[in-house]
């Protein structure tokens, strides 16, 4: 059995600050995420899009802030379970936790952080009657390695953000991209719709709409793809991968069923005070709670955190009174023995 100070679900960017902050007040962390690495939706939906509103980073690449999130925590030493979903909670008579997940790995945490960001998803697939056949064979719902698709025939179909910048991205990795839309309009940003259609007129994007695929054709793997544009007559466009990006839809899934308040597939929380769901040691910080005046964002996820740690630790050592120091002025150490701190003055006697 894993046993920690605080038990994180979910490690994406409000997790992993959670770590942080817990290492401050000397609590130990272990998370658990369904997917197979850290970062959550910045690492597996948009690595490569581009974050503008982090404090002190005009810009920065969804993917490039997990590396630095977890670069920030590594001399606190977190423990990892990954590509394990969180499926059954016990509260003991100590009023510490045990959480299962579904491959049966036990956690032992005196404090349980739910930080699962909008809960697990699911993609959206389109009424392909076949599609199902095709999937891991040539059909994939969520890009994760672009390089996979180096020299490759790709075939996107969607209208929104993920189509057009997949499909702007794949134009320098595969050797053909064709971008399939049911409208003449899209929903992405206007820059992203310029970008592509500039990309069009340069003969490196084939843009097809209005149309729909209506079926996918190969024996083993994707050959191609079946396609009706205006209500005509369907033809196969040739293909090695067909990729329909249709969002995903978010589900709390298990943690759904841990007698937790919901409202509105979000866990209700007490935002007066540190984020405590209705059942005491239980917290839910990040885009998976609600509260009046919720915000959905990075920044708030990671101010919720902070909140969350300073009463996690009350929580563990009750007796303890915790005061709190500027890094600046008492430094951080680590649990791997590093310590960081800002240089001290130099006092030298003028003669």
């Amino acid at each position: 059995m894993i046993t920690t100070d605080i038990l994180i679900i979910g490690a994406g960017p409000t997790g992993l600050f959670t770590v942080f902050e817990a290492g401050l007040l000397k609590l130990r962390c272990h998370l658990i995420d369904a997917l197979p690495q850290a970062g959550g939706q910045c690492s597996e939906i948009y690595p490569k899009k581009p974050i503008y509103d982090i404090p002190a980073y005009p810009e920065i690449l969804a993917g490039d802030l997990t590396d630095k999130l977890l670069e920030q925590i590594k001399q606190f030493e977190p423990g990892f379970t990954l590509g394990e979903r969180a499926e059954t909670i016990e509260k003991q008579e100590d009023e510490t936790f045990i959480v299962t997940t579904n491959k049966g790995t036990k956690h032992h945490a005196k404090v349980v952080a739910i930080a699962g960001g909008l809960g697990s998803f699911e993609p959206r697939k389109p009424p392909i009657p076949n599609i199902a056949n095709f999937e891991d064979k040539g059909v994939e719902y969520i890009i994760r390695d672009p390089e996979f698709y180096s020299g490759k025939k790709v075939v996107i179909s969607g209208g929104g953000d993920s189509a057009l910048d997949w499909s702007i991205f794949l134009t320098d990795v595969a050797s053909s991209v064709t971008l399939i839309h049911r409208r003449n309009e899209f929903r992405g940003a206007l820059d992203s719709v310029d970008k592509v259609q500039e990309l069009k007129d340069a003969g490196k994007i084939t843009m097809i709409t209005p149309a729909e695929v209506v079926g996918i054709a190969g024996t083993d793997k994707v050959e191609g793809v079946s396609v009706i544009q205006n209500g005509g007559e369907p033809f196969i466009i040739e293909t090695d991968h067909f990729i329909p990006l249709f969002g995903l839809s978010p589900k709390l899934g298990p943690i759904g069923n841990w007698g937790l308040e919901i409202e509105k597939n979000a866990i209700k929380v007490n935002n007066a005070l540190d984020y405590q769901t209705n059942i005491p040691g239980i917290y839910a910080i990040g885009d998976v709670n609600t509260y009046p005046g919720k915000l959905k964002l990075i920044l708030c996820g990671f101010h919720e955190a902070t909140l969350m740690c300073q009463s996690a630790y009350k929580r563990i050592y009750p007796d303890k009174k915790y005061v709190m120091k500027y890094t600046t002025v008492g430094g951080v150490d680590g649990f791997d023995g590093t310590r960081k701190e800002a240089p001290k003055a130099v006092v030298k006697k003028i003669e």
